[in-house]
């Protein structure tokens, strides 16, 4: 474990990011895999790819000065792996057309900072999930780290309701819009009690940090959705204080070497980092392989193309989740079996959807 090396800042969110990447990357990795790390600007997860041993790398980032600043670390670290890099945008540009020659070459796929970005408009997020799936071999996977909307807005949620309790009826046109702890400050930019499911910005600014970062919301079901126009299959969204839970054998020694005052003497999650840890969720979605094993089954979301009011979030119960006819009219004895999960992938059998203390939209009501 001691070959992923966190930096030691003084930023509790720092350490704690750079673990979860370390954790992820750790367990999807493997020796001679070709890796493809969209917005990879400034190099800093370089080393951890080299301690898993892949044999190829590409980068591809937005700016130009992200790609040149990585393609510097690169060569300064002189890694056992090869690297291309490409300055282009995940969101906007085609891949099929600009990275003809990456098709279908990748073995993972990963997003570990700016998934949030792509869910200003639908648009957006689709080309992106489009360009992952053209650059993954059938069989490789997508994933990666992304703020959890689905615990972010439960405390948003939490706010409104607490606020109303204590003005009653004398503001009922005015909405709370900035969620604090301790570590963290998050500042809707409109104030309102409705979930758009793409372009919903908000303010994170955590203790000790300069500036505030600007994200959407990821609107859970529209990325399953979105995915599966573009022949991803959902794997698993998983709250990370729930995902160390279930790798803290595993895991516990690195975060303690993270920095000091993170998790008990047992390895559990001291409250200020399940806090922040809290705010993060993995995501993970396969391009199936048709000649290994038939695809996942996700079910087809309902139409994404309307705003959820209050109501909707807070239904105890998600009704009507669709399945494809085929699915949903084929005798249980004629499935075969799902694929076995990654080597390491935590519960993925016994998993539970979408996790967080969300609303009830943000969660399946059966595992798949």
């Amino acid at each position: 474990m001691s070959g992923f090396p966190i930096p030691r800042t003084e930023s509790t969110h720092h350490r704690l990011y750079e673990f979860a990447k370390s954790a992820i990357i750790k367990i999807f990795a493997h020796p001679y895999a070709t890796v493809c790390d969209l917005y990879c600007g400034g190099g800093v997860d370089l080393e951890k790819w080299d301690a898993a041993q892949i044999t190829h790398y590409i980068g591809i980032d937005v700016a130009s000065s992200g790609i040149s600043e990585v393609k510097e670390t690169w060569e300064s670290l002189k890694k056992n792996y090869t690297a291309d890099f490409f300055q282009a945008d995940p969101c906007s540009e085609n891949f099929e057309t600009q990275l003809q020659e990456k098709a279908n070459q990748a073995d993972l796929v990963c997003c570990l900072q700016n998934l949030q970005l792509c869910f200003e408009t639908e648009e957006s997020a689709r080309k992106l999930l489009h360009n992952v799936a053209s650059l993954l071999k059938p069989g490789g996977y997508f994933f990666g780290i992304t703020p959890d909307s689905s615990t972010i807005w439960a405390k948003y949620q939490k706010n409104v309701e607490a606020y109303h309790n204590r003005s009653g009826s004398m503001k009922p046109n005015i909405v709370p819009n900035c969620i604090r702890s301790e570590s963290y400050m998050i500042t809707f930019e409109v104030e309102e009690e409705k979930f758009p499911l793409f372009g919903k910005k908000y303010q994170l600014k955590f203790a000790h940090d300069i500036s505030a970062e600007t994200h959407c919301l990821v609107h859970f079901p529209s990325l399953i959705r979105l995915a599966r126009e573009a022949g991803l299959e959902y794997v698993e969204i998983q709250n990370l204080t729930e995902f160390y839970d279930d790798n803290r054998t595993q895991f516990a020694g690195m975060i303690m070497n993270a920095g000091l005052n993170l998790v008990d003497p047992r390895g559990r999650l001291l409250p200020r980092s399940y806090d922040v840890l809290g705010l993060y969720t993995t995501f993970i979605f396969q391009k199936p392989d048709p000649d290994v094993a038939p695809p996942l089954t996700t079910p087809l979301l309902q139409h994404d193309g309307y705003t959820i009011d209050e109501s909707e979030w807070q239904a105890p119960e998600w009704q009507g989740t669709l399945w494809r006819d085929d699915e949903k009219n084929a005798h249980p004895e004629q499935q075969p079996p799902p694929p076995p999960p990654p080597l390491g992938l935590g519960k993925i059998s016994e998993q539970k959807g979408i996790l967080g203390p969300g609303p009830a939209d943000l969660r399946f009501s059966e595992a798949l």
